[in-house]
């Protein structure tokens, strides 16, 4: 069972709607983040009713028991009404949660990377980015997180925090992360725009959420 949390979290604004099912019937993601998604569907929803969302990506079905946070008929079609509702997520079914990581992290760093070309013609490699899939024998052994700012003066201060959220001016991510994939993430903040900013804390947030507590 996922635990509610109260914290925001950051969302993908994705380029184009991605096809799913609400309840089994057909509904279109329009945002999606670590801990629930915006789609449109058909049909009338209510606050707090339970839900299931399924969607694919790269062959894995990626499927969640959620409940309606909010919802908004936005227009009608033919006969039938069209809403907007947000859902936040409360179960993963089977390997959901892993595909869906994977899922934000190959978006952000495909997204990155991209900036990055569109800037000097260099690229950077967007597995860099992906900083939950690196660091395997050390995430069992370091606790913690560390939180990166980048000061007025353009210089980066880092410091450990048990706070899990992320600040407007850096990212937070786990302890065990090495130092030369931060490097690699400082450069890029650095390079980008508001939205690249927010993406590098949205792809920071995966990193926080694999430090086991204690």
């Amino acid at each position: 069972m996922l635990a509610h949390d109260r914290r925001i979290f950051q969302r993908l604004r994705l380029a184009r709607p991605i096809l799913g099912t609400l309840d089994d019937q057909n509904a279109l993601v329009l945002d999606l983040g670590l801990t629930g998604a915006f789609v449109e569907h058909y049909g009338v929803t209510t606050p707090r009713q339970s839900c299931r969302l399924k969607f694919s990506w790269k062959g894995d079905e990626i499927e969640f028991v959620g409940e309606v946070a909010r919802t908004l008929v936005v227009r009608m079609t033919g006969n039938d009404l069209v809403s907007h509702t947000g859902i936040r997520f409360t179960e993963p079914v089977g390997g959901s949660e892993s595909h869906l990581q994977d899922l934000i992290a190959t978006f952000v760093g495909n997204v990155l990377a991209a900036q990055k070309a569109n800037k000097d013609g260099e690229r950077i490699d967007s597995g860099n980015l992906t900083l939950m899939e690196i660091g395997g024998a050390r995430r069992g052994r370091v606790r913690g997180l560390k939180r990166y700012r980048l000061e007025p003066g353009g210089t980066w201060s880092h410091t450990s925090t048990t706070d899990p959220n992320q600040p407007v001016d850096g990212f937070t991510v786990a302890a065990y992360e090495y130092e030369e994939d931060l490097e690699v993430l400082c450069r890029a903040y650095e390079i980008a725009d508001d939205e690249g900013r927010r993406l590098i804390r949205l792809v920071a947030e995966l990193s926080v959420r694999t430090v086991v507590p204690g």
